[in-house]
């Protein structure tokens, strides 16, 4: 007897409908043929396992299964759940097995018969709905996260028992209801750090205030202790709230890289990821035999902060250059080319030198001469040209520390740092994929950026005197408009020029001796 259930694969961001065929012949032998990997194939142990336990049992004549469309490597020990309910209905052990073939159904088997969580379900339900099947029936642990889309029936078990009830009586379950956009906008504004806890330090408040504003990506130099990891935590908690669309996106990456916590329907707050410096080149961008999205993919529509740069591996950073331009990241095999997004504000951070007490205001630094510049060149020139503020950071002093009073809370700066992105929003409404002043082409930048004749004599005499590079002139002019944006000001004045021109620290020549 021949008997179709259905699955879904995870590709990517995106899940294909993966037709599971069972057929229960005269013969011997179990067959699983459509490119299944190793763990799919173990899937006859968990099975045969799992029915014995349930007073079931597994066919002892020729079993063939075969995972449609058979050109598709299928990865992972999701397709546990339907490839038993298959054969049960194949070898006439389950009732109304017609009805199998209406709902996707997941599910990773114990050999008990519990059901095991699974990666990928909000995609899976998306593409559920899109192909307009009856319901979906996944684990207990992602039914909520399933249970977002609307217009799908989802149910969620914990043990297969309760899939075989609800194929006699369809009543035994009830869908998982939830209350997506209640739950989205209540848990938005809840974080972990505030910058009214700072004390001090107006200055780095004020640069990534700006960073925040613009979608710059920004890297703080300074001696140990004096703030940098601190103030970069604290950063989420200035940024626009994520809209339902951005929630979506970055909510289905998290879900396929298994990330999402237990229960958990969107993700509400941009994602904040800090990586080791021990990282490889494949953790953070992605891939692997099955390619898998990377730290800058799980930090889409966030922050992506890099602790101590000049420790990763020179090779991890240069290969991020091409995602931070693109905002997505292409990886690549024989067969298969899978795209993540990866659009993130870029925050990292550093000490001056490998002492860490280079132009420190009471210690002195006790690195040989060269030492400084040989560790700044640690970071190439082309990755420094996508940051857009340098900010130095100097260490807090006691009269600082001591005050009682709390500083400015994220709340208020939250406030700016929105009004000034519902202007650019405005500014660019025509322009494809472009939503920031960070994300400004050569062709905006003439057009928006235009400065009078005090602003250009300014910038030209900070590019002779400072020996600013050429790479300088672009950025300037695009923190600037930002900082514009945040005064409320239309044109850019001498003085919004002026302050865009102290974030660029890295760039005068001599600055590290």
């Amino acid at each position: 007897m021949l008997v179709k259930t259905y699955g879904s694969a995870v590709y990517g961001v995106e899940a294909l409908t993966i037709t599971i065929e069972v057929n229960v012949t005269g013969g011997q032998k179990f067959f699983m043929v459509g490119l299944p990997d190793s763990a799919i194939k173990e899937s006859e142990h968990r099975i045969e396992s799992t029915l014995k336990s349930i007073g079931h049992y597994m066919p002892r004549t020729k079993v063939i299964v075969n995972l449609a469309p058979a050109d598709i490597k299928k990865t992972g020990s999701a397709f546990d759940l339907p490839i038993a309910l298959a054969i049960m209905g194949a070898s006439e052990q389950l009732f109304n097995a017609e009805k199998l073939s209406q709902y996707v159904i997941m599910g990773e088997l114990s050999l008990d018969g519990n059901v095991q969580p699974i990666k990928g379900a909000l995609p899976i339900a998306i593409t559920a709905r899109k192909e307009k099947f009856r319901g979906l029936i996944l684990p207990l642990q992602n039914s909520r996260e399933a249970g977002m889309v609307n217009n799908l029936n989802v149910y969620g078990v914990s043990h297969i028992n309760e899939v075989i009830e609800f194929f006699r009586n369809e009543e035994s379950l009830q869908p998982v209801s939830v209350d997506t956009k209640n739950e989205f906008y209540q848990s938005q504004c809840r974080f972990e750090f505030d910058f009214s806890d700072v004390k001090g330090q107006e200055n780095i408040k004020r640069a990534l205030e700006i960073a925040a504003a613009g979608g710059h990506n920004a890297i703080l130099i300074g001696p140990p202790g004096a703030g940098k990891t601190m103030l970069a935590k604290r950063l989420p908690s200035i940024l626009p709230p994520l809209s339902l669309q951005e929630a979506l996106e970055t909510t289905k990456i998290h879900s396929v890289a298994g990330k999402l916590p237990a229960n958990t329907t969107l993700i509400s707050q941009r994602p904040f990821r800090s990586p080791h410096h021990t990282i490889s080149d494949v953790a953070l961008v992605g891939g692997g035999g099955v390619p898998q999205p990377g730290e800058i993919s799980l930090a889409h529509n966030g922050v992506l902060f890099l602790d101590e740069l000049p420790e990763f591996k020179r090779t991890v950073l240069e290969v991020m250059r091409q995602p931070m331009e693109e905002r997505r990241v292409t990886i690549s095999r024989a067969k298969v080319a899978i795209d993540f997004p990866s659009s993130f504000m870029l925050i990292a951070s550093m000490n001056p030198c490998p002492c860490g007490f280079y132009n420190h205001p009471e210690k002195e630094c006790s690195c040989g001469s060269g030492v400084v510049q040989k560790y700044l060149n640690k970071i190439s020139g082309p990755l420094l040209d996508r940051i857009d503020l340098h900010v130095e950071v100097t260490p807090v002093p006691f009269s600082a520390l001591a005050v009682q009073k709390a500083g400015e809370s994220s709340s208020d700066i939250r406030e700016r740092v929105i009004k000034a992105r519902e202007t650019q929003t405005e500014r660019y409404k025509l322009e494809n994929s472009i939503y920031c002043n960070a994300q400004m082409n050569s062709k905006l930048l003439k057009e928006i950026c235009m400065i009078d004749s005090n602003g250009q004599a300014l910038l030209k005499t900070a590019m002779d005197r400072l020996n600013l590079s050429a790479r300088a002139y672009d950025r300037i002019l695009k923190v600037s408009r930002t900082i514009a944006d945040l005064a409320g000001s239309s044109e850019i004045h001498s003085t919004h020029l002026a302050e865009a021109i102290q974030y660029r620290s890295l760039d005068r020549e001599g600055w590290a001796g």
